[in-house]
């Protein structure tokens, strides 16, 4: 915590400045989903217009826990638990990919319509 005005005008800085990103970062975002001259990859939504999407809300997701949330003040057992908890989301997605990639086609599961 900030115990004097010095200490107070950095944390008040620090907000401010990491504020901004955030707001730069959501202008970004929406320019490059609008703007046609700012699309990567093929002319549309394709898997790289997601995975800047998917990196630019990382970036701002991060900031937002470890600044706002003082994640960066805590101790390593929160990493873990935090880091596991990635770890899940990230393999249920994964799980989630492959059973996209690869449909069951039974009788019990597939009427065929």
């Amino acid at each position: 915590m900030a115990d004097t005005p010095e200490a107070i005008k950095k944390s008040v800085r620090t907000y401010m400045l990491v504020g901004s990103v955030l707001f730069i970062g959501t202008i970004i975002t929406v320019l490059v989903a609008t703007v046609p001259i700012l699309d990567v990859g093929i002319h549309g939504f394709d898997k790289w217009d997601c995975i800047l999407g998917l990196t630019i809300a990382t970036i701002k997701a991060s900031l937002v826990a470890f600044i706002f949330m003082h994640l960066n003040h805590e101790k390593k057992a929160v990493y873990w638990l935090f880091g596991s908890g990635l770890c899940m989301v990230c393999s249920l997605a994964g799980l989630t990919a492959l059973a996209m990639g690869d449909p069951i086609f039974d009788n019990f599961f597939y009427s065929g319509r």
